[in-house]
Parts: C-alpha cells; sequence; structure tokens
C-alpha cells in the first residue's frame, strides 16, 4: 500500500504525543524531526531524523525528495524561524501544512502581567530601577538581557546557557518541568525575585511560575506569540488528528 508520507517538525510534548498516535496506523509513514537542541531529549514514538534541513530551501527539498504528503509543524510556540520556513517550505513545494501549538495562557483576576511583542521590549519594561529578576525563557536567548546590566538575574533553563550572561550578576538554575506551585513560591522567595519574565507558552508543564506570582504579588512580563494567519491551527493533539484525517480525506499530492 503506498502510505501517506508525515513530516513532523517536533521538539514539544504535543509532537511527541502526535507522532505516538499516528505512528500505529498502517496507512502512514511518519517522521519526527527534532532539531537537536536539547543535549538529552527523551526517546520517540516515531523514526526520527536530528538537526535542521539548511533554512527555507533545505526543508523544501527534504520535502520533495522525500515526496512529504503532509507537514505538521509542532514546535514551540516561540520558534519562529523554524515555523517560518515551514510556511515558506511548504508553499514553494505545494506541501499542505498545519500547525500544533497548544493554547497560550490568559491572566486571571490577581495576575500583575505587562504583555509585550518581543524579548527587547520585555527588556525596556523592567525599568531603570535595579531589580531583582527571574528568566524563564530558555537558554537562547536570554542574551537580550545583557542590555540591562544594571538587573540581578536568575535564569532556569533545561540546559547550561552558553555562552553565559555578560551581566555582573547572573545565577543559573538548571531544571526541567513540569514544576509545582508550592516550590516556585518558595523559590521566589528565596531568591527575593522582583519580578519575572516569561513568554506565554501554554501548557500545564511550566505554568507553576505564573500561578506562583500571582500569590506572591509578583509583576509579569510576558512575551507574547505572533503567528500566520494562512495556516491552519490545532490547539489540542485530538484536533491535529483530525487535520490529518481531513488531509488524507482530501487526496494528497505526491512530489517528484
Amino acid at each position: 500500500m503506498d502510505k501517506m508520507r508525515i513530516l513532523i517538525l517536533g521538539g514539544t510534548a504535543e509532537a511527541r504525543e502526535l507522532a505516538e498516535r499516528l505512528a500505529p496506523r498502517d496507512a502512514l509513514q511518519v517522521t519526527l524531526s527534532l532539531a537537536g537542541r536539547t543535549l538529552d531529549p527523551a526517546p520517540q514514538p516515531a523514526p526520527t531524523r536530528t538537526g535542521g534541513f539548511g533554512g527555507v530551501q533545505g526543508l523544501r527539498d527534504y520535502l520533495r525528495l522525500n515526496r512529504i504528503d503532509l507537514l505538521v509543524d509542532a514546535t514551540h510556540p516561540f520558534a519562529r524561524r523554524i515555523s517560518a520556513n515551514a510556511e515558506r517550505a511548504a508553499v514553494m513545494s505545494d506541501t499542505p501544512l498545519i500547525r500544533l501549538q497548544r493554547a497560550g495562557w490568559r491572566p486571571v483576576e490577581g495576575d500583575r502581567w505587562t504583555r509585550v511583542p518581543t524579548l527587547t521590549d520585555a527588556v525596556a519594561a523592567l525599568g531603570a530601577e535595579p531589580s531583582r529578576i527571574f528568566l524563564a525563557i530558555g537558554r537562547q536567548e536570554a542574551h537580550h538581557f545583557n542590555t540591562a546590566a544594571h538587573h540581578s538575574y536568575f535564569v532556569r533553563s533545561v540546559d547550561p546557557v552558553d555562552p553565559p550572561l555578560t551581566v555582573p550578576d547572573a545565577t543559573y538554575i538548571l531544571a526541567r518541568g513540569p514544576f509545582a506551585v508550592e516550590d516556585e513560591i518558595d523559590l521566589l522567595r528565596h531568591h527575593r525575585i522582583d519580578a519575572i519574565v516569561s513568554k506565554n507558552s501554554g501548557g500545564e508543564a511550566t505554568y507553576a511560575k505564573i500561578a506562583a506570582a500571582r500569590a506572591l504579588g509578583l509583576p509579569v512580563v510576558m512575551v507574547e506569540r505572533t503567528g500566520s494567519n494562512d495556516v491552519p491551527v490545532a490547539e489540542t493533539v485530538d484536533a491535529a488528528l483530525a487535520l490529518v484525517d481531513h488531509v488524507a480525506s482530501a487526496g494528497r499530492k505526491r512530489g517528484v
């Protein structure tokens, strides 16, 4: 039987679950692609490739050469470059594209959010008064805060920040979620944190810091998402499965 070929751009729990649920289907050939930025990734439920594609042209060529019938962008909500590359490569190769992206967090009563579009804006939002800042944005973009060296930073990431910040006062915390609210409250109190910077990643694994900030009355600088209106978006794995089934039932192209 001629199988439908699906490439999932992964790196999230949702990507792993989608691959796990699609892989047993006899009519599908599923490949999960990981960027390789996490030093110790969890075992994956489907055949996996690791590493970049070489930009838009490289991804377009991969889609064509491997005759991919459906591209699923299930990368992190803030993996903006690969999402943009996926959209362009899908158009260039005439490959259907869907995005699996969990819903973002929404403020509730008691939250003190300052919502900003970029990390550069987040730096500016911290102000001129020296403060003790908890950076919960991962390791790759922490360098933005080198421009505000008057603050003290506590940077939490799964892997080490390399190179480290150039600011005079930075503490690094290596940890992988999920985190408990009580533990986050203890951490914020122990380090006498004045404010948190977070990306609006959504999901439950790292939401505890937002709940902890609410409990302590701390302000949160929240970097919001940007995205395209041209790509169908599923906020859950079940919704993504429905989109996959829709593409399959609509017929699929074969690259050359």
